[in-house]
Parts: structure tokens; sequence; C-alpha cells
């Protein structure tokens, strides 16, 4: 039987049109929430915001028929997705505590734990035995980590670190459950994001409801806007904008990542998360007065260095296989080197 034709490579505007709106989206992901989490006590009502506003633009989508799949709902799903969603839910959730209680220029610090524990997770998980250089990656991602708490120079919240590393925890772990959880959608990843996105809805209601009842109360009939700054945004108003902005960006990064998977690989999605870890700090100068500290600037940039030299290790090892095989060599979603919501890390 003669192979499939190989299909053909995608072009360099494809492929820059592609990091590029991830940069900006992410970007604008991470300044966008940590704008609101400034002004609200209720990050949970937050996501489930930004969680609802996704569901209603995937039912427009479909209604519009711009899906590659039909979105559907069916209970046996629901049961065969409990995991996958409770680990997404409380990943997500904590990642909010975390932008609330720590700077955005130090955020990509409290969760750079997330490579070496995915890699812990899948050898648990998986019986998958990383190799020497692996391990080595890892251990510089994790040098990073520490000079970054530790040599610092300014505050740190303990708390904020505290969630970023148990962010980092649920987040390598939800990694290895995803990889199971597509089998149960048939492969499709706009239908595990819709499942994911509407059972998160239903799963943080009540939690909402019983965590942070008052503090949506407050939020909703504007009590906070009495104290507000004269000429400064009321909280409810940043609270709408703010949902919107980034319900409407989620949604489109669910959409992207199908595009991701034919137009980009490992090494270029390191390359864009070290441009928008950068920027990421640049930006939490100039948007929210962060400070900047040589610490923290070698923080990045250790974690930086082991995250690529992760990258690059994983292509030798896959290139090795393609030699003796002459397989193709599979190209990874922009997400799964990013821990960014409901998208997996790299085995």
């Amino acid at each position: 039987m003669p192979p499939p034709p190989a299909q053909p490579a995608a072009s360099r505007a494809q492929v820059i049109a592609v990091v590029s709106f991830y940069l900006v989206a992410a970007l604008a992901m991470v300044m966008a929430n940590k704008w609101v989490l400034n002004t609200t006590a209720a990050p949970l009502f937050f996501l489930m915001a930004q969680l609802f506003i996704a569901v209603i633009l995937f039912l427009i989508a479909d209604a519009m028929r711009i899906l590659p799949d039909r979105l559907t709902f069916d209970l046996k799903t629901c049961k065969g997705l409990a995991p996958m969603v409770g680990l997404s839910c409380l990943g997500l959730s904590l990642s909010n505590y975390t932008l609330k209680y720590v700077d955005a220029s130090f955020y990509q610090v409290a969760r750079g734990l997330v490579l070496p524990f995915t890699v812990c997770a899948s050898g648990i998980v998986l019986h998958t035995r990383p190799s020497l250089k692996i391990l080595i990656s890892c251990g510089i991602v994790t040098m990073g980590f520490f000079c970054g708490v530790f040599l610092d120079g300014t505050p740190l919240s303990l708390v904020g670190i505290g969630f970023g590393v148990a962010s980092s925890t649920i987040t390598a772990t939800h990694s290895v459950v995803i990889k199971k959880s597509l089998s149960v959608v048939n492969g499709s990843a706009i239908l595990l994001s819709w499942y994911t996105n509407l059972l998160s809805v239903f799963v943080l209601a009540p939690i909402v409801f019983l965590g942070e009842g008052g503090e949506v109360i407050k939020l909703i009939f504007n009590v906070d806007e009495l104290v507000a700054a004269p000429g400064a945004m009321s909280p409810l108003r940043t609270f709408v904008v703010g949902s919107l902005i980034t319900g409407g960006i989620g949604f489109a990064m669910s959409l992207a990542s199908l595009l991701s998977i034919k137009v980009t690989s490992p090494i270029t999605h390191m390359v864009s998360s070290a441009v928008r870890g950068v920027a990421a700090s640049l930006l939490g100068m100039w948007l929210f007065h962060d400070v900047v500290t040589s610490g923290r600037a070698s923080s990045i940039a250790i974690i930086l260095a082991g995250s690529f030299y992760y990258t690059w290790v994983k292509h030798q090892e896959s290139e090795a296989p393609k030699a003796d095989t002459g397989g193709s060599y599979e190209r990874v979603k922009m997400a799964d080197l990013e821990g960014g919501q409901q998208k997996p890390l790299p085995e």
C-alpha cells in the first residue's frame, strides 16, 4: 500500500501569523487577567465568567457552521471527561490565584516548575523513562525557579508562590490525563475544548456561590465604586471588559490550536515562549510598575534556557526513530509547551 502523500509545508507567512497570534493573545490574556484580579476579590467568579463567554462563542460559531466538528452534549462523554474537567478547573483556579498574589513579571517564575512536574507525572502515570539529558533540563529549570524565589530582591508573596507550585503540579497532571481524554471525544480538540469549558462552568457555579457569594453581590451592585479613585474605571466595568477580552481570547486560541498543529514546531514554540517571557516582564514594568531585579531577570533566563534545552533534546530524540523508520516528525501544539488554558504539555 503506497504511503499517503506528504502535506505541503507551511509557508513562512502562515508560521509568522500563528506565532504572532499566540504571542499577542497569551500576553493579552495574562495582562487582562492581572488587570481584573487587581480590582476584584472574586477570582473564581472571574474565571467562571471567562468560561461562560467562551461557551456562548462556541454556540455562536457552531450555529454559523464555522467549526470543523459539530458540538454535541452526551452524558456518557461528560462522565468520561470528569477527571480532566476537575483538574482543569483546579488548575485554572490556582493559576488565577497565583496571578492575583504575584506580579505579572513574576508569574512565569512562580509557575516555573510545570516542566519538571510534567516529566515526573509522565513517568509515574505513563511509565515513561526520561533520558539523562531530559533530567538535566528539568534540573536547570528547577534551579531557575529557586533563583527567582531566593534571589529576587523584592518582597514576594509566599501565598502566591505556593499557589504557583500547586498550579504547576495540577497542570502537569492535567497534561497527562488529557492524552487519555482525547480518546473520549474521538480525538477532536474542538469537542474537548467545548466540553471542558461547558462542564467547568457547572463545576464552578456552586463553588462561587458558596465561597464568593458576598464578593459577587458587592461587585454586581458596584459597591466598591464609592471608594474607587476619581476618574478610574469602576470594578464592575473592569470585570466586564476583562471577562469579555479574556473569554474571547480563550475561544480564539481554541480554534487557532488546530492550525498550530500543522504549521508550527516545538522549536518555534520555545522561541515564542522566550519572547513572551521577556515581553511579559516589560509589560509588567510598564502597566503595573513591577520591579524586575537582576535576580528575577536571571531566574527567567535560566528557566527559558532549561526549556530550550528540553525542547532541543526532545527534538533530537524524536529525530532518532525518524532516521530508522523513515517516519515523519510529529508536530506539537504551541500551547503544549506552555501550560496554558486547557492545553497539555509534552511528555
